[in-house]
């Protein structure tokens, strides 16, 4: 099976959920998976759809609300991926989101072991107890996050829409030292072609899809009526 390979560059926090938004609307077009690396212009945070922005810290330019859920990511020592998966596609029509997740967090924890780290899946739900709506992603692990010795070092959101399944992901660099960018940007693909079986075509973007990001970034993203409406 073909997946499309994004190795994208560096954003500001508004074009990076704007180009995965374009591209869960192109899904269906590509007919394939894609995975996208990529990186933030600035330390940042983003934080879950269905969060109360009241609960965030705020520094005007630096947050954003994902079009998917989970908690708040302060974007600063981390490498972040998104996966885009059309509708047609076995990883969508035939599981249950959960399944998905433990799917694509297999190949990101064997992407993290080519780098020399031996991690865990988490096999529990988040308590009842913790409040979704003001939640720390990183310090908040739920099932099939990714564990090494109880720390949290990757966690993602899913949101599976008309078009396609969007899950993006990150994964935590700070004090561990097999960690960069470079090596990340090698192993990821390296792990999912493991797990799922695959090889990977360079995925080239295209004007139409850079003048969608942008005109999303624009109208959505960036703006208070989305990053403030709850």
């Amino acid at each position: 099976m073909i997946w499309d390979l994004w190795q994208d560059t560096v954003h500001s926090p508004f074009m990076n959920m704007a180009f995965d938004e374009a591209l869960m609307i192109e899904a269906s077009q590509r007919g394939r998976p894609l995975l996208r690396l990529y990186e933030w212009d600035r330390d940042a945070i983003s934080f879950g759809y269905i969060q109360k922005v009241e609960k965030v810290p705020k520094d005007q330019g630096r947050f954003v609300r994902r079009p998917t859920g989970g908690g708040i990511v302060f974007h600063k020592h981390h490498f972040t991926y998104t996966v885009v998966v059309p509708n047609e596609h076995w990883l969508v029509a035939d599981l249950k989101p959960i399944d998905s997740y433990n799917w694509v967090n297999r190949a990101v924890q064997k992407a993290l072991q080519k780098v020399a780290l031996s991690t865990d899946l988490a096999n529990q739900e988040i308590s009842k107890s913790v409040d979704r709506a003001g939640m720390v992603c990183f310090t908040t692990p739920t099932k099939y996050d990714i564990l090494l010795d109880d720390r949290k070092v990757s966690g993602s959101a899913q949101r599976r829409a008309k078009e396609a399944m969007l899950h993006q992901g990150s994964i935590e660099m700070e004090g561990l030292e097999s960690l960069s960018t470079e090596a990340l940007r090698e192993a990821l693909p390296a792990g999912f072609q493991e797990i799922f079986d695959c090889e990977f075509a360079d995925f080239q973007t295209t004007e139409k899809l850079e003048l969608d990001a942008k005109k999303i970034s624009e109208e959505k993203y960036s703006t208070d009526a989305w990053n403030l409406k709850r």
